[in-house]
Parts: C-alpha cells; sequence; structure tokens
C-alpha cells in the first residue's frame, strides 16, 4: 500500500487514535490525573517512589524516560512529568531526562503528523495559523526556537508540536529549536518539582507561606514570571505584527 494513499493514511490514524484512547482509558481507570498530581499524592508517596529510585535508578531512569517520550506523543503536554521529574530526579539529572525525552516525543509526533496528518491540520490550522508561515520563512530555526521560548504565544503544546507541519520545517531545525526553546521554562518547572520534594522533606505543608520562606519553592517561581515577562515581550516583537 502506498505510504502517501488517503487510505493509508486513514488506517494509521485510526491505529493512533485507538492506542490513544486505550492508553487514556487505563491511564484514567488505575489514578485520576488531579489526584496524581496533586500534592497530598505526591506527598504520601515520597518514601514509597523515592525508596525505589535509590535501589532501582537505572530501571527507573530509563522506564520514567520512556515514559515521558509517550506521554508527548500521546497525549502532547507535559507539566505533570516535569515536576515528577524534578520530584523524582532533582532538577539536574531531572532536566537531562525531561528536555531529551520530551523533544525526542514532540519530534516523532511531528513526524507522525507530517506523514499521516497533513491534509487534516493543514484544513484546521492553515487558516488560523497562515501568518506565522511568512515570519518562519526568515529564518526557520531562530523564530522556531523562539516561538518554543514564548510558549507558542498562549498555543497548547501539543498544537505547538504539530504546527511546523504546515510549513515543512526541516527535522533538524525542529529538533534543535524544540530542545533550546522548551528549556529555559522546563528548567524551571522542574526546579520547582525538586523543591516541592525539599519542602516535603522538611515535613512542612506547601502553604503561602511555605512559598514566601522556602528558597527552594519560590526562586523557580521567580525564574517562571521572569520567563514570563520576557516571553510576552518576545511575543509582541515578533509574533504580534500584522
Amino acid at each position: 500500500m502506498n505510504l502517501g494513499s488517503k487510505n493509508f493514511k486513514l488506517i494509521v490514524g485510526a491505529i493512533y487514535l485507538s492506542i490513544l484512547f486505550i492508553g487514556l482509558f487505563f491511564l484514567f481507570s488505575y489514578m485520576d490525573i488531579k489526584d496524581l498530581t496533586s500534592y497530598e499524592f505526591i506527598r504520601s508517596n515520597k518514601n514509597l517512589i523515592l525508596e525505589y529510585k535509590n535501589n532501582n535508578f537505572i530501571l527507573l531512569t530509563i522506564s520514567f524516560f520512556i515514559f515521558c517520550v509517550i506521554w508527548v506523543l500521546l497525549l502532547g503536554f507535559g507539566m505533570p512529568i516535569l515536576l515528577f521529574s524534578g520530584f523524582i530526579f532533582g532538577k539536574w539529572w531531572g532536566i537531562i531526562i525531561i528536555i531529551f525525552s520530551t523533544t525526542i516525543g514532540a519530534t516523532l509526533l511531528y513526524l507522525l503528523a507530517s506523514l499521516f496528518f497533513k491534509d487534516f491540520i493543514e484544513d484546521k490550522l492553515a487558516p488560523k495559523f497562515s501568518s506565522l508561515k511568512e515570519i518562519f520563512k526568515k529564518n526557520e530555526l531562530i523564530y522556531f526556537t523562539i516561538y518554543r521560548f514564548v510558549g507558542g504565544g498562549g498555543t497548547p503544546y501539543g498544537i505547538q508540536n504539530v504546527l511546523p507541519v504546515l510549513f515543512d520545517m526541516k527535522i533538524k531545525n525542529y529538533i534543535l529549536g524544540t530542545f533550546f526553546g522548551s528549556l529555559p521554562a522546563m528548567f524551571v518547572t522542574v526546579s520547582l518539582g525538586s523543591g516541592i520534594e525539599q519542602v516535603i522533606d522538611k515535613n512542612e505543608e506547601l502553604s503561602f507561606t511555605t512559598v514566601l520562606v522556602s528558597p527552594e519553592i519560590y526562586l523557580p517561581l521567580i525564574g517562571f514570571f521572569i520567563i514570563l515577562i520576557l516571553a510576552l515581550m518576545i511575543k509582541k516583537k515578533f509574533f504580534n505584527k500584522g
């Protein structure tokens, strides 16, 4: 069967959606995502998680890496895994794991979208994002890196991952732009996850007071707001034209 044929694309699309829905079904059958990312869940399972890490560090690292790739490939967003990466592995090892795994996951999603969902993406997204085409033509790598840094100007992460399909972006530029553009915000979020682990280690409740007095928490938050302000300024300069 021809890879470019409409029937083949429909079959692959159906398989992808089936895997997505089956994965979501099993994920939410065992746990609620709200509970999974809640402070109480993390706090109550801290010792279990960290004990497992100490006894199975390599296995946990590989498993978590693969899980992050699949998470981004299927779900297209990363906030929960960023926090967990910092919580489990600390900010330095955590950011190494998360930036490589999410870049791989996003790239796989981009390739999948380019091969099998290009017509669908063009129909749905081209009218809304057509103005970006001329911007990216100026310097694909630089502008996509900036676009990633500003969080797509508020565009959901999953759409950011497939949007370059509209511009036939070179895979090298996609990988580099995703890696370096996403790195600052991801580092801040992973650091926040690491800070939460340190607060729990002190047997403190996560409250407004804790945020004010714990550098493990307020420094990443300050970093987040600095990045947010810079992102808004850069977005206004590069992506609010026309």
